[in-house]
């Protein structure tokens, strides 16, 4: 062969494989949603308002508005707070540290159901599916305060 067969040949190769790489890391990486792309269920969050009312309405109130000695679950400041935060951040901080005189003893279903309930009355969407309470699944979820404009 001539050296220019050679030299086509390979950059055929090259491009043959760049395109099998790209199409692998496309089907690979994970999907990144954001909360108002539908993120838990409505069944989902029915449960997490019966649960909040048993573990978090004593501090955060009946509104999710929060009082002198716990932080609002919804609104401006909570929004400021954890724009831009994957959900795994949120869903750790609640399972970990709430109930206050329990922290951690929430399952992580529990937990997710919870979330799910502050989300719906933070008016993003729901969805058919419920929230994962994996954190493989929640690392793919950005909480975003205003709808992303691009969708």
């Amino acid at each position: 062969m001539h050296r220019t067969s050679h030299f086509l040949l390979m950059l055929v190769a090259i491009a043959a494989f760049s395109g099998i790489t790209a199409g692998l890391s496309a089907v690979m990486a994970p999907e990144r949603r954001s909360v108002w792309d539908g993120v838990y269920s409505a069944e989902q969050a029915k449960r997490g308002a019966a649960l909040y009312g048993d573990y978090c309405a004593r501090c955060h109130a009946n509104s999710l508005t929060g009082n002198e000695s716990a932080p609002a679950l919804v609104g401006d400041q909570f929004n400021a707070n954890w724009d831009g935060v994957m959900l795994v951040e949120l869903f750790d901080r609640i399972r970990s540290s709430m109930p206050q005189d329990g922290p951690g003893s929430l399952s992580r279903q529990q937990t997710a159901d919870i979330l799910a309930y502050m989300l719906s009355v933070g008016q993003f969407p729901a969805a058919e599916t419920p929230l994962d309470p994996q954190a493989v699944s929640l690392e793919q979820i950005r909480y975003e305060s205003i709808r992303p404009t691009d969708k």
